[in-house]
């Protein structure tokens, strides 16, 4: 038995939507990482126009400087975003907005006291950047067209 021996696909109840299924796939996981990345960075559009303004919330997180935390906090989601949504280095764009969301969620469930209702939207965010860590942007991406990707 080899190591890369695949389970086989499931039989389909209605075989005929098999077509859609296939020509949607790539369309579906592209649609997934421009909304993902296009929300990410409209998040962040409100700190990046005052990147010091969340100085105070990041040191009361225990990020010390705020004034370092801060911006780039506000340069993660914005700039992130839009390489995600993009395509563009999107493993490392979603990894950094990765860390972000666990810090988010560690404040709302742990911090907050708020636990699994608190950080459930954070949590929901970073599965989503994890599957783009693991994918990649896929053949609809800058990554594909440029041939490189991380």
């Amino acid at each position: 038995m080899s190591a890369t021996t695949h389970a086989p696909r499931a039989k389909l109840i209605i075989p005929a939507l098999g077509r859609l299924y296939s020509a949607l796939h790539d369309a579906g996981e592209t649609l997934l990482r421009a909304v993902a990345g296009g929300f990410l960075a409209i998040h962040g559009s409100q700190k990046i126009v005052n990147p010091f303004g969340a100085t105070e919330m990041v040191e009361g997180l225990g990020f010390y400087p705020g004034v370092f935390w801060s911006p780039l906090l506000a340069c993660t989601e914005f700039f992130g975003g839009i390489l995600i949504a993009l395509g563009l280095f999107t493993r490392p764009a979603a990894f950094a907005g990765l860390i972000v969301l666990l810090v988010t969620v560690w404040f709302h469930w742990v911090t907050m006291g708020q636990g699994f209702s608190g950080a459930e939207k954070s949590l929901l965010w970073a599965a989503i950047l994890t599957f783009f860590v693991i994918r990649g942007g896929n053949r609809h991406s800058v990554d594909a067209r440029i041939g490189k990707a991380f």
